[in-house]
């Protein structure tokens, strides 16, 4: 699923296309894409409106109206946006369309049918989205922001519980961070997944804090990272090339040289190096069915299959939909 990375460069992508198109039409072709459901209404709500901006609050693309609403757009797992010339092709995985005034699309392209869109409104008193309800859940401070100091990450991690993983990718502690920067993060502060949050000393905090925001930072300038179906209107992200952790499972970790492994952890796969990023003794105690069950994986798939060579392929499966993606849209305005 794309994260702030790739979420913050389809909306930089975005901005210099479509601010100051006008929105004259709706075209919705799967109506469990919209957050509601209710095509007609959802029509209304945006027909006749310009938008004004484009930005990114946690995973979402946020593009603002010229009244008190914004459009919520969540990509999910295989979403991307694409302008294009109204005359382009039909794509049987468009599953909505913004028609501007101008002749071009707006197109929300997502094979799985996993994205949602939605129209939300501002407060009044502030002009902030209001974030409530199941689309806009309660969302933590955005990570780059420069009010995003050290004292207030210590601020969060205070009376926190649990282990660091699952944490990272509580959405209500820190949004926009999901499982590739979670893991690039862990590993660059030289912390194990499953450390207990109540283990961290100040200068364990200070290097995640430190690894958040320069992993994040990075991942912006480069584009995010293009493993799977994300995509952005200028292209591909190049981040993947830098990843030491993700997806690395057997390969030699770049400090030491030994090989990433692999567990799960809260049904996500999670990737790490067990000499570089070791346990305290009393949270290897506290995890050890988990450690000993990751093992046995391991043993019972030695042999059977090279990791290294099933990531690549499934890289290189990834890139071919991906250029099919653009090839299919046509030419992007």
């Amino acid at each position: 699923m794309p994260e702030l990375p790739e979420v913050e460069t389809v909306a930089r992508d975005l901005r210099p296309r479509i601010v100051g198109a006008t929105i004259v039409a709706v075209r919705v072709s799967w109506p469990r894409t919209l957050r509601d459901a209710d095509p007609p209404a959802f029509a209304a709500a945006v027909a006749g409106r310009r938008i004004v901006a484009v930005g990114r609050r946690a995973k979402l693309v946020v593009i603002e109206l010229d009244d008190d609403r914004a459009l919520t757009i969540h990509l999910k797992m295989t979403g991307q946006l694409f302008v294009v010339d109204r005359a382009a092709p039909d794509d049987p995985y468009v599953r909505l369309v913004l028609e501007f005034g101008d002749g071009r699309d707006l197109r929300f392209r997502d094979i799985r049918k996993f994205g949602r869109v939605g129209v939300h409104a501002r407060d009044a008193q502030t002009g902030r989205l209001v974030e409530s309800g199941p689309f806009f859940p309660r969302l933590g401070p955005e990570p780059l922001d420069p009010a995003f100091t050290i004292a207030h990450f210590r601020r969060l991690m205070r009376g926190r519980r649990g282990r660091l993983k699952p944490l990272l990718l509580d959405q209500s502690f820190i949004a926009g961070i999901g499982n590739i920067y979670a893991d690039e993060a862990l590993f660059e502060a030289r912390l194990h997944p499953l450390r207990s949050v109540s283990s961290l000393r100040p200068a364990d905090e200070r290097r995640l804090y430190r690894s958040i925001r320069t992993i994040l930072g990075e991942a912006v300038e480069r584009r995010g990272s293009s493993i799977d179906d994300y995509t952005a209107p200028d292209g591909d992200g190049s981040m993947q090339e830098r990843l030491v952790a993700y997806q690395r499972t057997g390969e030699p970790c770049v400090r030491c040289g030994r090989p990433i492994r692999r567990l799960v952890v809260g049904g996500r796969a999670t990737h790490f190096c067990s000499w570089c990023q070791r346990l305290p003794a009393i949270d290897r105690i506290a995890v050890a069915a988990v450690l000993r069950r990751a093992a046995e994986a391991r043993r019972g798939l030695a042999g059977h299959r090279d990791p290294a060579a099933s990531a690549e392929r499934t890289r290189r499966a990834a890139a071919t939909r991906r250029a099919q993606a653009r090839a299919t849209v046509g030419s992007i305005h």
